[in-house]
């Protein structure tokens, strides 16, 4: 009668295990959206569990099946070998599980990744787009327009590396069928938007630095000037001091 518990017992982890397998390792999934995704991956971690806590009633089945095969070895050589091959499925199951909720898991983490990655840079780009918007209506002042360009120019040497992280991060998801509308969709709007700004910050970096060379060099020539013209005040003053009469002066002086 032992035997016979037994091997019923053995016929139903065996079943248990076929029904886990269909129900987690064969159905195809469609990770169209975030929600579906994080679902699935809080399936797996329940399967999992689920699949580890038999570990407890397989270990009692073998211990079972030990002390019955010392008893009456023919019944116990049988079960052993059924054992043998429950305990190589049992093995395989927890393997093929662990792996797909390490996969799921890992995917789950890149979106999140990639969506740090996003808010950081739309961050920058909303600061960019500041700066750029700083720009329109500066005072007609040297110094002005000169701070307007170093603080363009600070933005605009924000790295590349966070936009190859997610181009990188975008496409391993999308190759793998996961979120592939949504993400296509977010990275279109952020690579729009992205052009878009930098090809205008960029425009009005050139127009500031041939702004600010036409401010300097007209400063130059009024500087050139005032030169000029208190060098000829201090000459005519000179010339009054000494009571020059002006039919003796230069013809310029007159």
């Amino acid at each position: 009668e032992k035997a016979v518990n037994l091997k019923k017992d053995l016929a139903e982890m065996q079943e248990w295990m076929t029904q886990a397998e269909e129900e987690y390792l064969e159905k195809d999934f469609e990770y169209k959206s975030p929600e579906e995704l994080e679902n699935a991956v809080e399936e797996m971690k329940r399967a999992k569990e689920d699949v580890l806590q038999k570990e407890v009633r397989v270990k009692i089945l073998k211990d079972n099946i030990k002390m019955l095969a010392t008893k009456v070895p023919s019944s116990g050589q049988d079960l052993a070998t059924e054992l043998n091959v429950v305990l190589e499925n049992y093995q395989l199951l927890c393997n093929r599980i662990r792996g797909k909720c390490h996969t799921l898991e890992e995917v789950w983490s890149c979106w999140i990744e990639l969506l740090q990655y996003l808010d950081l840079e739309t961050a920058w780009l909303n600061n960019l787009e500041e700066r750029v918007q700083m720009t329109g209506n500066l005072p007609d002042k040297l110094d002005a327009v000169n701070d307007a360009l170093e603080s363009l120019e600070s933005v605009l040497r924000h790295p590349a590396d966070n936009r190859t992280q997610i181009r990188e991060l975008g496409q391993t998801l999308i190759d793998g069928g996961i979120l592939d509308d949504i993400i296509s969709e977010k990275l279109e709007a952020f690579n729009a938007r992205y052009e878009e700004l930098s090809h205008l910050a960029v425009s009005r970096q050139i127009a500031l630095e041939q702004q600010l060379q036409t401010m300097r060099e007209t400063d130059h020539m009024l500087h050139v000037l005032q030169e000029n013209l208190t060098d000829l005040d201090r000459q005519l003053t000179s010339y009054l001091t000494d009571r020059i009469d002006a039919f003796q002066m230069p013809q310029e002086a007159q």
